[in-house]
């Protein structure tokens, strides 16, 4: 039991921690997983690092340039401003720098309208980028909301398989305690055993040289009387009686007795087919009253009408066999010789059936030639041509393997018991063959029976005659039906019950040695029935003995009682009379005397008694003492009878506590093994739960530093995000108002 907890305490440990191996590489796959999603987003965070770099260099460049344009701007238009006044004083002067000015003009809005078409497209482009910054500022909150909940999903799974370690932990101790107080029982058992062991190892001893020298003086008791070891040649062996099994016997014979109800049924069936098939040959294709019948037809007729001394033996073999199936014989196929005679008279009905074949044949075609038969008709004639042919055939192969059957009861050589089993298995199909050959003729002849009935030259004789041969195929087919099932459903227990006789040999050597079997088998019935008389004769002269003994014992004791009441008269007279009348008492209390002796030697032991006297008897009391001692003698000897049945007993009882402490030795053993295996496996676990947590914890805490550091990064990308928003807001407002 201890063994078993184990075994089971250690399974549940191994399911846990292979869960636990699953949850961990399930755990190490999302952290490999999110270092991978972390190094992906520190390119991505680099990526853009460089994106706004280059950002902010265009937009420190396009400051710088607007910075020169608006200088520029200012110059020119202090210019212009110096040039107005000057264009009024000279005109000619005016004239050629109004040219100057216009040609400085009209490059100065070509430059212009280049930097204001920049400006539109680095505002463009800037805008883009804010809402692409944001875009990717959106989905990096996402993920990092996501990362946060898988984060804390993690981190309540890391806890309950924490408290699920502790719980397995103190579980695991507790089971470790309950054990070693189991190995302590056990090995306190283990040491009663061992006490016990030694003193069953003595007893043993003892027993032993008891046994062996018993079994000198029992061997050289064989060796001296024993002439011949039987079981050595088949031939002694086979002479046999084998022990007898009545239930055996009793399920042979209902067995056969249902065999012998089916086969009358066939029998009746058969009989009626054949005399019906004369019956209608009088009366179709011509009718005998009014015509003559053919040569052919009227030799038909007279086969026919010999079919009951073909078929009646099949009946009386059969109740013949029945018949010397009883309780008292040995039923196997060596014994069974009312076989051959059921075997001789299907050969003969076979017989018969080849001698009417060729006429039935003959005669259907004799039908078919007739002038009112149909093709139909011709066609159904040719179908019960071939089912007859079929039929016969069937009833060749059944007495084929009927007598293979019934060889070993007459000729032993004619068939191995090797092919029992076989040729039983082939007689169940050629039964099945039998009945399917039947269903086909019941089926076709009853098509024959109703077109005949259609024809207008059909007479009541000719319907009545099909009907009655119709009703006795189908009486063959169900009978074919029954026996076919009954033979497969107790084929199984025909070919157990052919290893029914000699055991150590391979079967009866001759029917002979089977019939010498049977002779034994009936004298060794006769020996029994004589022995239980004998043993119930003993028994009476034993209790008669008995009785005598006792009645023998109250004879005396009758007789010591008398004595001491003759004393006491005998004292009261000699105290209260006088000589005479003491005189007078002896003589009477003598006569009472003489009178109890013969009463009791009546009683106990029919012997003359010689003497009268008061004095006890001699002889008498020496066969008393003789037949005490002879009791007690036998008394001691059914004493030691009993002692020796006890010794044997108490030998066997040794011998089993001796294996059960062998056994007893090696499950300790196992369950110690089992016990180092299992502390193995705790320790094992207990450090695979140290280095499993301890790893989880390293990891928890990884992930948490990379966490910390993704929220260090996105803040300051936030913070640069603020301040280009900041720069390009105070960018734009700049060149609004420029």
């Amino acid at each position: 039991m201890a063994s078993a907890e184990l075994q089971g305490k250690y399974q549940k440990l191994a399911q846990e921690y292979s869960k636990l191996r699953a949850q961990n590489q399930v755990l190490k796959k999302g952290v490999v997983d999110e270092q991978a999603n972390s190094a992906a987003l520190k390119e991505q965070l680099k990526m853009k690092d460089q994106s706004l770099r280059k950002l902010q260099q265009e937009m420190d460049s396009l400051t710088f340039r607007n910075l020169q344009l608006a200088k520029r701007v200012e110059l020119l238009q202090d210019e212009l401003a110096l040039s107005e006044p000057r264009g009024k004083k000279n005109k000619k002067s005016g004239e050629s720098s109004s040219q100057l000015s216009q040609e400085q003009k009209s490059v100065f809005d070509e430059d212009l309208q280049k930097k204001i078409e920049e400006n539109e497209r680095l505002h463009i482009q800037f805008f883009e980028a804010d809402e692409q910054h944001k875009h990717v500022e959106a989905e990096l909150r996402s993920r990092l909301a996501t990362l946060e909940m898988e984060a804390a999903q993690h981190q309540a799974v890391v806890d309950g398989l924490t408290r699920k370690y502790m719980e397995t932990i103190e579980k695991l101790q507790n089971d470790k305690a309950k054990l070693e107080v189991k190995s302590q029982t056990l090995e306190k058992e283990a040491k009663e055993c061992r006490l016990r062991t030694e003193e069953c190892q003595l007893q043993l001893k003892n027993l032993h040289e008891d046994l062996s020298s018993r079994l000198e003086e029992s061997l050289s008791i064989i060796n001296e009387k024993v002439p011949f070891n039987d079981t050595k040649y088949s031939q002694y062996n086979a002479l046999n009686v084998p022990v007898h099994n009545r239930r055996h016997q009793l399920k042979m014979r209902d067995i056969t007795g249902q065999a012998l109800a089916f086969v009358q049924d066939l029998v009746k069936g058969l009989l009626n087919f054949h005399t019906y098939t004369e019956q209608r040959i009088q009366i179709f294709p011509v009718d005998s009253a009014i015509d003559t019948i053919s040569p052919l037809n009227q030799k038909f007729s007279q086969y026919l009408h010999e079919n009951a001394s073909y078929v009646r033996p099949l009946e009386e073999g059969m109740l013949h066999l029945f018949e010397s199936i009883s309780e008292d014989t040995v039923t196997v196929l060596e014994t069974t010789v009312k076989l051959k005679t059921f075997s001789e008279h299907l050969t003969s009905y076979i017989c018969f059936l080849r001698k009417i074949l060729p006429y039935q044949l003959k005669s259907l075609e004799e039908e078919c030639e007739a002038s009112l038969c149909t093709s139909a008709l011709r066609a159904r004639n040719l179908e019960l041509s071939q089912d007859m042919k079929k039929m016969t055939a069937v009833f060749e192969k059944l007495q084929t393997y009927i007598s293979l059957l019934a060889l070993p009861s007459t000729e032993p050589d004619g068939l191995l018991r090797t092919n029992y089993s076989s040729v039983l298995t082939n007689v169940g199909a050629a039964l099945h063959g039998f009945h399917d050959v039947m269903k086909d003729i019941s089926k076709h002849y009853s098509q024959k029976a109703t077109i005949e009935h259609e024809l207008p030259t059909a007479t009541q004789k000719l319907i009545t005659t099909n009907d009655c041969i119709l009703s006795s195929v189908v009486a063959l087919t169900n009978g074919a039906g029954k026996i076919a099932s009954f033979f497969s459903n107790n084929v199984d227990y025909f070919i157990a019950s052919l290893s029914y006789g000699p055991k150590t040999a391979s079967g009866f050597i001759s029917p002979l040695s089977a019939e010498c079997m049977l002779q034994y088998k009936k004298k060794a019935a006769a020996y029994m029935k004589a022995l239980r008389k004998v043993q119930q004769s003993l028994e009476k002269i034993s209790k008669l003995e008995q009785e005598k003994e006792h009645w023998m014992l109250e004879a005396q004791l009758a007789k010591i009682k008398l004595e001491k009441e003759n004393q006491r008269t005998a004292d009261k007279l000699k105290s209260t009379s006088s000589g005479q009348a003491v005189g007078v008492a002896q003589e009477g209390a003598a006569v009472v005397t003489a009178a109890g002796q013969e009463d009791a030697s009546a009683k106990a032991v029919p012997e003359p008694v010689h003497s009268t006297s008061l004095a006890p008897d001699v002889e008498s009391r020496e066969d008393l003492i003789r037949n005490h001692y002879m009791a007690r003698i036998v008394e001691l000897t059914s004493q030691l009878q009993l002692a020796d049945s006890k010794s044997v007993h108490f030998y066997a009882e040794c011998r089993a506590l001796s294996k059960r402490l062998a056994l007893a030795e090696k499950s300790k053993e196992a369950l110690a093994e089992e016990m180092k295996v299992a502390s193995q496996n705790i320790s094992r676990l207990q450090d695979e739960l140290t280095t499993t947590k301890r790893s989880y914890e390293d990891q928890l805490s990884m992930m948490s530093d990379h966490l910390c550091s993704m929220n260090e990064t996105l803040s300051k990308q936030r913070e640069e995000i603020d301040t280009l928003k900041m720069s390009s807001k105070g960018n734009s407002k700049k060149n609004k108002s420029r």
